[in-house]
């Protein structure tokens, strides 16, 4: 019986290290955009900013929240040919296993983008505040 309180647990683990590695690999190969906000040093007034290069095409704003990460993301792209605003919502899930219970985060919103044609985007990402809790946000070609 003890070996199995201590198999189950390292199965788990093993199986959350494979899923996790696995998703990294499919947000790292078609990002168009990446920042992880964790430093108060990234945001100016309250709100971080950056600008980058997008080509025409169907996009999928990701994040990878935890528990302290700011409740609310408002997030601003502008083009000359594009503007998209959105404000995101951190939406924790209960999961029960029977032997553990646990959270997931993600942000609730409108994440899917169409971008009409290639041009430079301004954006600006708002935490509402909540400078110390991390995010990081990904722009992703679908």
């Amino acid at each position: 019986m003890n070996k199995i309180i201590i198999i189950i647990p390292i199965i788990l683990i093993i199986i959350v290290i494979g899923l996790s590695v696995n998703s990294s690999e499919k947000i790292s190969n078609n990002t168009v955009f990446h920042v992880t906000l964790a430093d108060p040093s990234l945001y100016k007034n309250g709100i971080y900013s950056n600008t980058f290069t997008i080509n025409e095409g169907n996009y999928v704003l990701k994040f990878i929240p935890n528990g302290d990460s700011p409740q609310s993301l408002n997030i601003l792209l502008k083009g000359e040919k594009y503007n998209f605003s959105e404000n995101f919502k951190l939406n924790g899930t209960l999961h029960q296993t029977g032997m553990s219970e646990y959270y997931t985060w993600d942000y609730d919103g409108q994440k899917e983008i169409t971008i009409p044609a290639s041009q430079k985007i301004l954006i600006e990402i708002n935490p509402n505040g909540n400078e110390l809790g991390s995010v990081s946000v990904y722009i992703i070609e679908n």
